[in-house]
């Protein structure tokens, strides 16, 4: 559990603190511009359209972050009927937030790489590998998960039933699937291939 590296390490667990709000405030002001770029506004209109974490935190998400070291902001409202193309829309709203993780772990991972001044910064290591795990955790199609709107919106009736119907247990799979694959296999190597080095556990 996060809790557990305030006491034996506080630098650290501040260090993945703000590296978590950050990232996390990323994700969702880009789920409210990409809303807005699209044509519904409802997001601007609630003060969404920040990257102010304080505008972008749920309480118990927090309380859970900065805990278990995972956890939720307030989900971005957005009016699907608003958008120009409702069906494309949803796909490029809900892909908005875990592509800008990703972009801004590239981002980042090319300072770390192109600078040697920043090789030392362990704040970099970390937030790069939190805006790669936002980005893959979202990115799976179980509600409320991002990739959710992605995949309710391409695959088939059959395919989209099984993920409605996962429905309370959704979280569980997704979780299961982050244990045993998504951290070994996918953003373990996606962090070696942007830092080029390993993730000092």
């Amino acid at each position: 559990m996060l809790i557990q590296i305030l006491f034996t390490n506080p630098l650290i667990f501040l260090m993945i603190g703000a590296g978590l709000l950050f990232a996390l405030s990323i994700h969702e002001y880009s789920h409210a511009q990409m809303a807005d770029f699209l044509g519904d506004p409802t997001a601007k209109f609630q003060g969404r359209l920040t990257i102010n974490p304080f505008a972008h935190l749920d309480p118990l998400g927090t309380l859970f972050l900065f805990v278990f070291g995972f956890g939720w902001g307030k989900p971005v409202p957005f009016n699907p009927y608003n958008l120009r193309n409702r069906k494309q829309g949803e796909i490029l709203v809900g892909l908005a937030g875990p592509l800008s993780n990703f972009l801004t772990a590239i981002i980042f991972g090319f300072i770390f790489r192109s600078f040697p001044f920043f090789r030392a910064n362990i704040f970099l290591i970390y937030f790069v590998w939190i805006n790669i795990i936002l980005a893959v955790f979202n990115l799976l199609p179980f509600p409320p998960l991002d990739g959710s709107h992605v995949f309710l919106n391409i695959l088939p009736s059959s395919a989209r039933k099984f993920i409605l119907v996962a429905g309370p247990f959704s979280i569980i799979f997704a979780l299961l699937f982050m244990l045993y694959i998504g951290f070994p296999f996918i953003a373990q190597p996606l962090f070696r291939l942007i830092m080029g080095i390993n993730l000092p556990l």
